[in-house]
């Protein structure tokens, strides 16, 4: 286990990329790397209040730490909005949100040119508190994007420039968050769709999880903002500075295997993105406090889906490679962590509930919840990837279904 201290190859790799510990308020001790602490606290301060929610999260501080960028996908109500925000309002630095419409002019994002400047003949863009200028950009319906503006979002996300006439800049962006309720239909949005690096559902939260939803909510009413843990965007940078430097041969064989068993399941990786995912998978170790990579750091490419229906081919695959190093110490919480939903488990929780059902005397709110758990499982049912499996566990929710019915 490579800690930060002043023996470890980290500690002489931050002094390589010219950031010193002291300059940026680093604490190298035994207690490890002061900056991944603090984000762990930023990520660990999300998870209290957004329950439910920790792969989501997870994912937010990969992408963070690796300078890549997110896309959420759910429907309205699903708190999508609510934890980007609040994650903005743990990173100390500027801020730009827009949603975006049909409509969206490229001056609502970029801001309108200098009138000053042009009476001296001089096209510049006055951007002041628009995008060019943030830390953090949520651009909330992504996919709602315009021809107008489509050529300025592909340069801002994949190269992090701002490019307008004879203008162009480096943005001080640490990191671009997409949200939208579906997938891209226009084939000119695959491309915007395509600068998203990472992928991850958003839905509603497990029933049973909904008492701790509403407890965690309640509490973080009486907190006190002054409470929440922040962090610099000077921190997230000497982070994301670090990234580049990680030593990922010790992967890198399983690393292609990887890719080609991918590519050859009908995923479509190009060489850029096999490229650019080096970065989170190097994200994951620097986030456990290592200066190599590990196999089980490639769990992150199980959110490299383009559709629906690859989610659960892509995490079968990821799954399959990931399981090979479960020997290996410090490794990332989310490495062994199967969002793909296990056949027997569904179909023995809904035997079980169906005997509940049939008991004499059943409360209404006991039924309620039944009802709620039924619809939750039903739907992840649907993402059972063996149709054998898939048939064998439906009977028995098909079975409850019309018990419900016919009670009513």
């Amino acid at each position: 286990m490579a800690f930060f201290n002043k023996k470890s190859s980290l500690y002489q790799i931050f002094k390589n990329v010219g950031l010193h510990p002291k300059s940026i308020g680093m604490d190298i001790n035994n207690n490890g790397f002061a900056i991944v602490d603090r984000l762990s606290s930023i990520l660990n301060h999300l998870k209290e209040k957004f329950v439910g929610k920790d792969d989501i999260i997870d994912l937010m501080g990969i992408c963070l730490a690796g300078r890549e960028n997110l896309f959420l996908l759910g429907p309205p109500g699903t708190a999508k909005s609510a934890m980007v925000r609040e994650l903005s309002k743990l990173l100390q630095g500027k801020t730009f949100e827009y949603l975006l419409t049909r409509f969206t002019e490229p001056n609502e994002l970029f801001g309108p040119f200098d009138i000053r400047r042009l009476r001296e003949g001089d096209l510049v863009t006055n951007t002041e508190g628009m995008l060019p200028e943030a830390n953090f950009i949520f651009l909330d319906e992504l996919l709602n994007a315009n021809s107008a503006i489509l050529n300025s979002l592909l340069m801002v996300l994949n190269e992090k420039i701002f490019r307008r006439g004879r203008e162009t800049r480096a943005l001080p962006v640490t990191m671009i968050v997409g949200a939208s309720n579906h997938l891209p239909e226009d084939e000119a949005l695959q491309a915007l769709f395509d600068r998203f690096l990472l992928r991850v559902r958003c839905d509603n939260v497990d029933p049973a999880l909904l008492n701790n939803v509403l407890d965690a909510g309640w509490k973080l009413e009486r907190r006190n903002n002054a409470e929440s843990p922040t962090i610099s965007v000077e921190d997230i940078t000497a982070l994301q500075a670090v990234i580049a430097t990680v030593d990922l041969q010790d992967t890198r064989k399983a690393y292609i295997n990887l890719i080609e068993m991918l590519r050859n399941a009908g995923v479509q990786v190009s060489d850029r993105r096999a490229v650019k995912l080096q970065r989170l998978v190097a994200a994951s170790a620097v986030l456990c406090k290592r200066d190599k990579t590990l196999i089980s750091d490639l769990w992150v490419l199980r959110y490299i889906w383009d559709t629906e229906e690859q989610r659960e081919i892509i995490a079968s695959i990821v799954n399959t490679v990931v399981e090979e190093d479960k020997q290996s110490e410090n490794q990332h919480p989310r490495a062994n962590i199967n969002a793909v939903p296990n056949a027997d488990e569904i179909y023995k929780e809904v035997l079980a509930m169906t005997d509940k059902w049939n008991q004499e005397g059943l409360a209404l709110s006991e039924k309620t919840i039944i009802k709620d758990r039924l619809r939750y499982l039903n739907g992840r049912c649907e993402w059972i990837s063996n149709g054998v499996q898939r048939s064998y566990v439906q009977q028995p929710i098909n079975a409850l279904w019309e018990k419900i019915l016919h009670s009513a």
